[in-house]
């Protein structure tokens, strides 16, 4: 073997590290969403969006404020079979802490965060809810850009 083919061996092995490496160090997106209604009356619904998040990683309140990290918001897709009861509602164990890469106090919640809408239907039909959820994710050391998760559910 010469030595023009061991260092081309070594660059293939370090160029395929390298590439292993920043492929599988990367997280893409550590929650998991899922989507139910639930019939709460002949006309009624609640509609529950459920983030689940592992380790450290945290996801903003709707509440947040201005002048941080991007608060967690709910679209849906106009219907007009579908009227809206208020904005979702929170629920899981809201945190509150000062935050030095915002500069400012910020609502979040780890491990899992549930977005209840309660709506009405107009007439006895079946319909989808169509939406998407827009959210942001920190853990101690990095945070992942706003992403928007798509959703339709059967009410039924």
């Amino acid at each position: 073997m010469n030595n023009s083919t061991v260092l081309r061996g070594l660059i293939v092995c370090a160029f395929i590290n390298c590439v292993s490496i920043v492929a599988f160090g990367q997280i893409q997106n550590p929650v998991t969403w899922t989507f139910e209604s639930k019939k709460k009356a002949p006309d009624s619904y609640e509609l529950t969006l459920t983030a689940n998040l592992p380790g450290s990683w945290h996801i903003y309140s709707q509440n947040t404020g201005k002048g941080g990290p991007v608060p967690t918001s709910v679209t849906f897709k106009p219907n007009a079979l579908i009227v809206m009861n208020g904005k979702p509602r929170e629920v899981g164990k809201l945190e509150k802490a000062y935050d030095q890469n915002f500069k400012t106090n910020v609502l979040y919640y780890s491990n899992r965060l549930q977005l209840i809408q309660t709506l009405r239907m107009k007439g006895a039909t079946r319909a989808n809810i169509m939406g998407a959820v827009e959210y942001m994710v920190c853990d101690d050391h990095q945070c992942l850009p706003p992403t928007k998760k798509s959703f339709n559910v059967a009410l039924q």
